[in-house]
């Protein structure tokens, strides 16, 4: 038999919605057959089946809440029959990773290596065997990984380890497991003097429980400052008027967040400083400028990217970020769709929002936040004017982004802003 185990669909996953099942007890599936659906903290995503054979149980009925991550949810007969070693129980089925959050164990079991799937569902350096070929090469000693498989889709089967030279199998590495920081204890309501039967309690999703534990996270180990600039856009809307105009006929509509983000890219390009990530190894320095918008959805928050968004023009930007918040909005978003990306903009300009400061999406350098464009008293060529003026404000990862490189950003971010023309030469 085979084990299907709960699937970890994204970094931050730690437990997820079984959505749906496509397949019921006696069903014959393949590799790559989607199986199952799963509705992570980011979105719902299909589950394919990493091996072929015939479903023998469900053991996770659909619409069942906080899976953990690793549960074994339901089997396959494969190819012999055999039963395979049981599985770790839910509790045993991660470690924790250096922050403390867990990550899926990926210590093989004797003979060969776990199948549990990997982000997207794909299963990552493993081993294709039965459970016969396990069992047998456990006993003589061979490393699995030195075999050719001839079954289906290059599985190990028992005919190719007849013959095969026998010795002490390679030993699994073991896991390196960091000490976890001591987590603060938070009182509960009760203890904080208000008291029962006064509220409603909301029970945490997975997506707030993970928005919860990254921000916390970075806004407590990352060591940031906000930056903040005043950019007169009367230009800007003049020329976003222009250019709806000429592409009113292809049903495209450009916003002020569009010239926003390719504004962003482009001022990354021209400050590359400010397109990098720290990291243990060293700074990285990204060759594209790929630009995270923050879209609101129910329960939480998700970022989209608009991947090289420095080479794309303003009517690509505006049909992708429209296609993007949809998605995003009925979580049918692909895990590469809103994982990664160099840089973030959250705009809550909207919601008549003046500014605000927002905290870093790690591992990013950067993020900007957008406030209301409107009219403000200014002072032009020492005369009182008025003037439409928004408020953006750098928050900047201090371990890559320090004031000067910043600072350099937000001037070419403005000057672009002001005269967009600069933007679309």
């Amino acid at each position: 038999m085979t084990d299907i185990l709960m699937p970890a669909l994204s970094p931050t996953m730690e437990e997820g919605v079984l959505a749906k099942w496509h397949v019921k007890v006696g069903d014959v599936v393949s590799a790559g057959d989607v199986i199952a659906e799963i509705e992570t903290d980011k979105a719902t995503m299909e589950v394919e089946a990493v091996d072929e054979g015939e479903v023998l149980e469900i053991l996770v009925a659909e619409g069942t809440e906080g899976v953990k991550v690793n549960t074994l949810i339901a089997r396959l007969k494969g190819e012999d029959g055999a039963a395979s070693p049981p599985s770790k129980p839910a509790s045993q089925a991660s470690v924790p990773s250096e922050m403390g959050h867990s990550t899926p164990d990926t210590s093989p079991p004797a003979g060969g290596r776990t199948r549990a799937a990997g982000e997207g569902g794909k299963s990552t350096s493993r081993v294709f065997a039965s459970p016969l070929a396990r069992r047998m090469a456990a006993q003589a000693g061979i490393d699995l990984s030195t075999i050719k498989g001839t079954g289906p889709h290059g599985r190990i089967v028992k005919r190719d380890l007849e013959g095969a030279p026998t010795g002490a199998a390679k030993p699994a590495a073991a896991p390196v497991v960091a000490a976890a920081a001591e987590p603060r204890k938070v009182q509960s309501l009760a203890q904080m003097g208000i008291p029962d039967g006064t509220y409603d309690l909301i029970p945490l999703d997975g997506m707030r429980r993970a928005i919860a534990r990254r921000l916390t996270d970075s806004f407590r180990d990352v060591p940031h400052f906000p930056l903040t600039i005043d950019c007169e856009i009367d230009g800007l809307l003049a020329a976003r008027a222009k250019v709806n105009a000429l592409l009113e006929k292809d049903g495209v509509k450009v916003s002020v967040n569009d010239f926003v983000i390719k504004a962003s890219a482009m001022a990354l390009k021209a400050v590359p400083e400010a397109n990098a990530s720290y990291s243990p190894e060293g700074i990285a320095m990204h060759h594209h400028a790929d630009v995270a918008m923050a879209v609101a959805i129910d329960g939480g928050l998700i970022t989209p990217i608009i991947r090289k968004a420095e080479t794309k023009t303003l009517s690509q930007i505006a049909t992708e970020s429209r296609d993007l918040a949809k998605r995003a909005r009925d979580r049918k978003l692909k895990p590469e769709e809103f994982q990664g990306g160099t840089f973030s903009v959250s705009n809550l300009g909207m919601f008549g929002i003046k500014a605000f400061a927002s905290i870093i999406n790690e591992p990013q350098g950067a993020i900007m936040s957008v406030g209301a464009g409107e009219p403000r008293p200014v002072v032009k060529n020492g005369q009182l004017a008025v003037a439409t003026v928004m408020t953006v404000t750098l928050t900047c990862d201090h371990r890559v982004v320090d004031g000067a490189i910043g600072a350099k950003f937000l001037q070419v971010f403005k000057a672009m802003i002001e005269d967009p023309v600069t933007m679309l030469a």
